[in-house]
């Protein structure tokens, strides 16, 4: 009377085909590999999508997050020093332009899928809201700044870099439809500088201006940091550094060093409004350059420090309590500290601070604020579940 019923699954629709991660961005796992657990895709060496790390990258962050720390730990020591002061002028013309730029290289491939986007949340806007919170506690209390509230809408510290990282990463996909992306972030980075009623919602100054860089991040291929590299441009760099120094030394007590911070507009530091388009120009071109003399001598290879350039947002977030502590309690006002062989020290010293706090160790202790799971709060995707369950039946029966 009745047909016979066709098997289980007979009539099912196939599951969708695994697509291929992109280039430093997690995506789904790959075939015949399956998920144990954070831990396995915590491994020197690979990243989270199961691709082999790029050593290159994870020096330069390494490099690059270190020379932040120094710069912090120069700023109560450098009105003392002409030659320090040179050299952080020097550092700071490149060393958060380089930063952003490896951003915007690994958001290439980003777009408004929900893998994409909980990685987002997850990796950026969740630890803003974890920081903002704790920094601003910090201040109120450490420093007995009562009237320090806590806003999301106006960055605190060193949390500027997430919120910005959250707006571009979210613009991603309009960098990549227009024709000129790099001269239209550089246009707007330039009329950010003219006004001074932008405020400081998001902190939108620097924002803006430092867009370009990210923007100049999304644009570049392999090929291009492979051409950075070559040993002719390695030993350009070195006079290219010097010269840098020497300038930086001469410009020390004529410039306004407010200028390298990027936060506030030409007619916000009293100069002339003509100027911010000038200097967004002239500081992108001198930026880039020192950049790419930066990148020149970033080793390709594996190194002793390579495993720590995967966790250099651990070290960027946490070693500003430590710096906001200093201040508050004045460390620095130590006056051996002001002299030579104390801008040493402090030198070495955050260098070997923030190495620290960029370990494996330091990560296990604070992933749940830099680096949430956070799987309770999003919804599963059921095809992705039976993609997985699939793999693990296989690898069962292969075993």
């Amino acid at each position: 009377m009745f047909d016979a019923a066709p098997p289980p699954g007979q009539n099912r629709r196939p599951l969708p085909p695994a697509q291929s991660p992109a280039d430093g961005v997690p995506g789904p796992h790959t075939p015949m590999r399956v998920p144990r657990g954070p831990e396995k895709a915590d491994r020197p060496g690979e990243q989270r999508d199961g691709k082999p790390r790029d050593a290159f990258f994870d020096n330069a962050k390494y490099l690059a997050i270190v020379l932040v720390a120094m710069g912090h730990s120069w700023e109560p020591l450098k009105s003392d020093s002409r030659i320090l002061q040179g050299v952080y002028d020097v550092v700071y013309t490149f060393h958060m332009p380089a930063f952003v730029l490896i951003s915007g290289y690994f958001s290439r491939s980003f777009d408004l899928s929900p893998a994409r986007l909980k990685r987002l949340i997850t990796g950026v806007a969740v630890p803003y809201v974890v920081f903002e919170t704790a920094y601003s506690l910090f201040e109120r209390y450490f420093n007995h700044n009562p009237g320090q509230d806590i806003s999301l809408v106006y960055p605190f510290y060193l949390t500027w870099f997430l919120c910005a990282l959250f707006v571009w990463r979210l613009t991603t996909p309009i960098w990549r439809l227009v024709r000129w992306p790099v001269p239209l972030a550089l246009v707007i980075a330039m009329l950010a500088t003219v006004t001074s009623h932008i405020g400081d919602v998001l902190n939108m100054q620097r924002l803006l201006q430092f867009l370009p860089y990210f923007v100049l991040g999304l644009t570049l291929k392999p090929e291009h940091f492979r051409l950075v590299r070559r040993h002719s441009v390695r030993i350009l760099s070195v006079p290219v550094f010097a010269t840098a120094l020497l300038v930086g030394w001469w410009a020390a007590p004529r410039m306004n060093t407010v200028w390298f911070y990027r936060r506030d507009s030409a007619p916000g530091m009293g100069a002339p409004w003509w100027t911010g388009p000038v200097m967004t120009l002239a500081m992108f071109g001198c930026a880039m350059l020192l950049t790419a003399c930066f990148f020149s001598w970033v080793p390709g290879r594996t190194t002793w420090f390579t495993a720590i350039g995967a966790g250099t947002l651990y070290g960027y977030l946490l070693h500003g309590f430590l710096r906001k502590a200093g201040e508050y309690r004045g460390w620095f006002d130590e006056a051996w500290l002001h002299t030579p062989l104390g801008e040493v020290f402090m030198t070495v010293l955050a260098a070997g601070v923030v190495t620290l706090l960029c370990t494996k160790p330091v990560q296990r202790v604070f992933r749940f604020a830099v680096e949430p799971r956070m799987e309770w709060a999003f919804k599963q995707d059921p095809a992705q579940l039976a993609r997985e369950r699939r793999l693990r039946e296989h690898a069962k029966v292969s075993a």
